[in-house]
Parts: C-alpha cells; sequence; structure tokens
C-alpha cells in the first residue's frame, strides 16, 4: 500500500513500488497481453493498479517517477547500426583526422569542408496561418497545396561552421559535379579542400571520380564508412538550417522556395554560424572499436 505524506493528501510510493514501477516501464507492453506500440504515462498508470503494484496512482505521479530515473517510453531516437569493420576504421581514421587537424589546416590554406543534400524536400503552401498570440499558439492549416521538390546541397566549413548552399535540379553526379565546380571557383585561392561526404551514388559516380582526377589533388575526398554518415557534420548542419528556416514554412512556388534558401544561407551564417563541437577523437573512436566490433 502507498504511504500517506503527512504533508498533504499526495501519496508517496517506497522505493520498492517505485522500482517495480520503472521496471514496467522498461517492459514493451506485449509483456503484459496489450497490443499498443508503447506505454503513455496514462497506460502506465492503469497497468501499475492492474498489476497489484499500487491500489491507485495518477499519471502525472508516474511521470514523476520516470523523470527521476530520466526515462522515457513515450520517445524514441533512430539509429543506425554501422558495418565495423576494416573499412570502417580506416575511413572513420581519415574523417576524424580532417575534423581534428581544421583549424591547423586552414592556417595552411587548405579547408576541411562537409557536403550533404537534403533531397525531395517538398515544397508545400499552407494558407491561412495563423501567428501565435497571447493564450494562442501558432495555427496552420492542415491541408496544403504542392509545388514539387527542392534538392538543396550543403556545404560546411568545419573550422568556422559557416555553410553555404546550393538548390539542384536533380540529386544526381550530373548536378553535384558542377556545385564542386562552382565551389572551387569562388574558392580558388585555397590550396585545396578534404571534402567529407557520404557513400550516396552522385559521390562516388564515375562521373565524380573524373571530375576529382582532374584537379591535380585540389580536391581531396573522404568518404564516411558505410552506414555511418553521421561522421559527416554537414548533417549537423542540416538539421540546424532545416529547424531554424524551412520546417514551418510556406512557399507559393518552387521558386520562391530557392530564393528562400538562397537568402537563408547568408543569414544564418550571420546569425548562428560557429564550429560544431565534436568530441569524437581517433582516440575514443579506436577504443569503441575495439569494444564493438567483435
Amino acid at each position: 500500500m502507498a504511504a500517506k505524506n503527512t504533508r498533504g493528501d499526495r501519496p508517496r510510493f517506497p522505493p520498492l513500488q517505485r522500482a517495480q514501477i520503472v521496471a514496467l516501464a522498461c517492459l514493451e507492453p506485449v509483456a503484459r497481453g496489450l497490443h499498443i506500440t508503447h506505454w503513455s504515462r496514462e497506460d502506465l498508470a492503469s497497468q501499475v493498479v492492474a498489476d497489484g503494484i499500487v491500489p491507485a496512482i495518477s499519471a502525472r505521479t508516474i511521470g514523476r517517477i520516470l523523470d527521476a530515473v530520466d526515462l522515457q517510453p513515450h520517445r524514441t531516437r533512430y539509429w543506425r547500426t554501422s558495418r565495423l569493420d576494416a573499412r570502417f576504421k580506416e575511413r572513420a581514421e581519415k574523417v576524424l583526422w580532417c575534423y581534428t587537424q581544421a583549424e591547423r589546416l586552414a592556417r595552411r590554406g587548405i579547408w576541411v569542408v562537409c557536403a550533404d543534400e537534403m533531397p525531395n524536400r517538398q515544397v508545400l503552401e499552407r494558407v491561412p496561418l495563423r501567428r501565435g498570440i497571447p493564450g494562442s499558439i501558432e495555427q496552420r492549416e492542415f491541408d496544403y497545396i504542392r509545388h514539387g521538390t527542392v534538392n538543396i546541397l550543403n556545404f560546411l566549413v568545419v573550422h568556422t561552421g559557416e555553410m553555404e548552399a546550393v538548390c539542384l535540379e536533380t540529386n544526381d553526379a550530373d548536378h553535384y559535379v558542377p556545385a564542386l565546380k562552382q565551389f572551387r571557383r569562388k574558392h580558388h585561392h585555397l590550396q585545396g579542400i578534404y571534402l567529407v561526404h557520404d557513400g550516396g551514388p552522385s559521390h562516388i559516380s564515375q562521373t565524380t571520380m573524373d571530375y576529382f582526377a582532374t584537379c591535380c589533388g585540389w580536391w581531396r575526398p573522404r568518404l564516411t564508412p558505410a552506414r555511418a554518415s553521421w561522421l559527416d557534420q554537414a548533417e549537423l548542419l542540416n538539421h540546424a538550417f532545416d529547424l531554424r528556416y524551412l520546417k514551418r514554412g510556406s512557399w507559393e512556388s518552387r521558386t520562391a522556395y530557392v530564393d528562400h534558401v538562397m537568402s537563408s544561407w547568408p543569414e544564418y551564417n550571420r546569425r548562428y554560424a560557429h564550429p560544431f563541437e565534436w568530441t569524437w577523437t581517433n582516440q575514443k573512436m579506436r577504443i569503441w572499436y575495439a569494444e564493438h566490433a567483435k
């Protein structure tokens, strides 16, 4: 039975009951014969009573107990399992070396640049949109008009955190290579660039490889390991840019969307750009690799 708090009517649950509640929250609902995919606080409160752990408990109290142990069964996060082989280690070492040496290389006129696409971004128009006012959050029309898609290619300069964006007609090598050429023309004063990108089709195509071969080492591509594109810092940039400039927008045409992107990335540089805090060094990676590559 739950003990009564002498300072009020709120029940106080002893450690054993709290531990049983946490243990239940760590189980999948199917373990209790349920077909729901995950626990809500309300579901847990009902099940805790049904299991006889306590005679009564509120969803709010369940929330406080779970918060105390930093357990959030209502939330989920994706991860991607990398292929931990010799190629993973080799590619990861080259990428992480670039991040560690980015500032030193920049002083020599060599940049570390990460590239990543935001492909097939839908251009959606939602009207009307009611802005938030005191007592009422922003409201958006659920229905929308679709105006096609846009492919955004983002370049991240690692040592400054600044970005450059290009909108591609198609996400393929025939459009990726011209974007690389344009970037090189703009930064022709540099001695070279270590280019970190994933193993996407446009990045490893013969067209792209042939272009790199003609550059006399100016471009120094570094591929992230297979199924480990999270080693590309440009993915962090994509998230930051999307959150601030794209997520809640409404555009009346594809042209308007492209114009917005091209006006937004210079503003991002002025307001938000800074080097991402990257703490995963080669030393840490090798320790992690030794523990998991079995």
